[in-house]
């Protein structure tokens, strides 16, 4: 019997046409596909890369920002409050340069400021702060505040009459750090102690007490922090949180029961939105004066 079926005979232009077929129904399946997590995935940085994107932020000297290593994923996270525009970022990731990967930049309400103003609580030439921690050397009693209190104010009181003398500013250190040690002159003011210094880790529950908002909580979510205040300074080595806190609040105390940790330096936002707050760690300043807490 006959074969009657038909075929088309396979020429030249036809095994062309075919191929370019193929070749378009792999690339059609190659823009479907889904990468893997692996294969996602941003490359590894190590820490000579991650010191050296930790000295490019700062050399871009961007205002209102604050920044720490995140060295277990290989970051260098930084938040930019409400004043930093898109082209201040741009300024940063240019700077970071080969590294720029190993940026992750958050956004945070309000402005990085010192937390300084009028008020009730120390004052002194107009300011008005927070005390921190009662600290002794022998017979002399003292206190810590924020080194950028001390650094205006050379004598405190109690009120803002100025008709109660607590005693004078001794030591004061700020931009890089920020913490100041008061002398009491005064021995009719009383200077409860209690707390034992300690260093505070991340996610740790914790409390901030200050002249403006009182006392309020939240968590510990980085260590060794960088922030550039938007009215000018850079401070280094911060504890950074998300207790909010108010002007006049700066100096007061950070803590987790009776583990004193930190010393208020600045931030941004406000006890009615929230917002970032920045701590200088206790130990380094009791060794910075030789001090002991009281």
């Amino acid at each position: 019997m006959r074969n009657t079926r038909t075929s088309s005979p396979i020429t030249p232009t036809t095994r062309r046409a075919a191929t370019a077929a193929a070749a378009a129904g792999l690339l059609a399946a190659a823009l479907l596909a889904v990468p893997t997590a692996e294969a996602a995935a941003p490359r590894p940085y190590g820490a000579a890369e991650l010191a050296a994107l930790d000295r490019a932020v700062l050399g871009a000297d961007v205002g209102g920002t604050a920044w720490y290593t995140d060295a277990a994923n290989g970051r260098v996270v930084v938040t930019a409050d409400s004043t930093v525009s898109e082209a201040a970022l741009a300024k940063i990731r240019k700077a970071a340069g080969v590294n720029a990967g190993a940026l992750r930049i958050e956004r945070t309400p309000g402005k990085f400021t010192r937390l300084l103003g009028p008020g009730d609580a120390i004052h002194g030439a107009g300011y008005r702060c927070s005390l921190g921690f009662n600290a002794v050397s022998g017979s002399t009693r003292y206190f810590l505040t924020a080194g950028h209190c001390g650094n205006v104010v050379r004598t405190w009181y109690t009120n803002s009459a100025q008709s109660t003398l607590i005693g004078p500013t001794v030591g004061s250190s700020f931009p890089g750090n920020d913490y100041a040690l008061v002398r009491y002159d005064n021995a009719s003011i009383s200077a409860p102690g209690g707390f034992t210094p300690a260093n505070a880790y991340v996610g740790e529950p914790v409390r901030r007490s200050g002249s403006t908002t009182g006392t309020k909580s939240g968590t510990v979510t980085a260590l060794d922090a960088t922030v550039h205040y938007s009215g000018g300074g850079t401070v280094r080595g911060m504890i950074q949180t998300n207790v909010c806190a108010e002007p006049g609040d700066s100096g007061g105390a950070l803590y987790d029961g009776t583990k004193a940790l930190g010393i208020t330096s600045g931030g941004s936002g406000n006890c009615s939105v929230g917002g970032t707050t920045f701590y200088q760690p206790v130990p380094e300043v009791l060794a910075k004066y030789k001090v002991s807490l009281a």
